[in-house]
């Protein structure tokens, strides 16, 4: 089995909805041992976890009897409101009784927290100032019950990923109900075979992500290898492992237990890339051409006016955009000098050309290098 690739003293845990609420009803017996080697692990080896967890709709639809998980967003938004409650009583609980007076700091979180920079700097440092209190144990949700659609997540693999990434972390652990990434479904496939390491997230690797996985849960494989390319990009192992397994943990750290592990980065993005990369909703779409795409990929040159062919969305100066090439492939996102409807009037246009077409020429480039991020 591999290992982490350094030893880690920090980690972020997150813990799916299968594992806490199975098919429908709450499984307290699972986030009982989770909860007792968190509390080994910070009391016996002195290292900070963070826990990212799903379980505030199953939990709602455990206390109102609901069999099928609610689609409205508003019905959602109220389960998911009964179900945090009852959520954080339960790790309160868990942690008071085996941490011997430990106690849970809960944090939740829309992207439109991590869209402002200074509110993506507050939470990093509160989440710093929490990892000093060594008696507390950071839980960290999705606000299910103030999100809108617009402005998820999608899913808290992407969410546990975003705040490894924020909060200078040193191992992602993605616990699910499958060992790990496989060659083919193993629920379907008996020869399927567990991929053990991944060096680099390719579209072969994604090509074998499926579909979500039970009535309660949002995410799937799919969810958690975009996790793992936040992961690795800021230079975090990431882990996908069953969370069924007794001591999942302690076997992880050990390099015993059966996993995927996921290969960060040999250089890591800056905190601030890491903002425009993961922390920043995406507004819209630059289409470019192969001149750019070259400039941008293998010269680290800025996006130029010439360069860009078109512009989806609508958008205001200082959002963060898409930048894909003449296939439709992402290669790169980064923050606009314009506005979109002035990127449209732009594109195609020499860098000299901007001042007579707009009147001024407040910047040379669409998108300069030093907010942009390569993506591949």
């Amino acid at each position: 089995m591999s290992m982490p690739s350094k030893a880690s003293k920090r980690i972020v845990v997150k813990i799916g909805t299968n594992l806490l609420t199975g098919r429908r009803a709450f499984d307290g017996h699972i986030l009982e041992g989770l909860v007792q080697e968190i509390v080994s692990l910070k009391q016996d080896q002195g290292m900070d976890v963070l826990i990212v967890t799903s379980g505030a709709v199953g939990c709602g639809m455990d206390a109102l009897g609901l069999v099928k998980r609610p689609t409205a967003l508003p019905e959602k938004q109220a389960v998911a409101a009964v179900g945090q409650a009852r959520l954080m009583h339960y790790y309160e609980t868990l942690f008071r009784v085996y941490g011997k007076g430990m106690t849970t700091a809960q944090i939740l979180l829309t992207q439109a927290d991590l869209d402002s920079r200074q509110n993506y700097l507050n939470i990093r440092n509160t989440l710093s100032t929490l990892f000093t209190m060594k008696s507390v144990v950071p839980v960290v949700n999705e606000n299910d019950s103030t999100a809108t659609e617009e402005l998820r997540f999608g899913d808290n693999d992407t969410l546990a990923a975003k705040i490894a990434a924020k909060a200078n972390v040193d191992l992602l652990i993605i616990l699910t109900d499958v060992d790990g990434l496989f060659d083919k479904d193993p629920r379907e496939d008996p020869t399927a075979s567990l991929i053990r390491e991944v060096t680099q997230i390719t579209d072969e690797i994604e090509a074998l992500a499926g579909g979500a996985g039970s009535i309660a849960s949002t995410g799937g494989m799919r969810t958690k290898l975009q996790a793992a390319k936040i992961a690795v990009a800021a230079g975090v192992d990431c882990i996908i492992t069953s969370g069924y397994r007794k001591r999942v943990l302690h076997q992880i750290l050990a390099g015993e237990a059966p996993h995927t592990n996921f290969r960060p980065a040999k250089v890591a993005l800056s905190h601030r890339k890491r903002w425009i990369a993961f922390g920043r909703s995406i507004c819209g779409t630059l289409h470019v051409d192969a001149g750019a795409t070259a400039a941008l990929v293998e010269k680290g040159k800025s996006l130029l006016p010439v360069g860009v062919q078109k512009v989806e969305g609508r958008f205001g100066a200082g959002a963060a955009v898409r930048i894909v090439d003449d296939a439709g492939a992402m290669i790169a996102c980064g923050l606009a000098n314009y506005d979109s409807e002035t990127i449209d009037l732009l594109k195609g246009k020499k860098t000299e050309e901007i001042t007579s077409i707009l009147g001024h020429n407040d910047y040379d480039e669409i998108v300069h290098r030093d907010n942009l991020v390569l993506m591949h």
